[in-house]
């Protein structure tokens, strides 16, 4: 196989990191606020379908 060398992301051109971690924290509320959304709905369906 070819040799292409030893890629260096940390130093990389082009990598955007504030919007990299931009992403992560929307995607982290997004769990959070989701896992939320369905602990509260279950308690709901457990309070009025019992």
């Amino acid at each position: 196989m070819a040799n292409h060398g030893e890629v260096a992301y940390t130093t990389a051109d082009g990598n955007d990191y504030p919007a990299h971690e931009q992403t992560y924290e929307g995607f982290l509320m997004l769990v959070k606020w989701g896992t939320i959304s369905v602990i509260v709905i279950l308690v709901l369906m457990a309070f009025f379908l019992l």
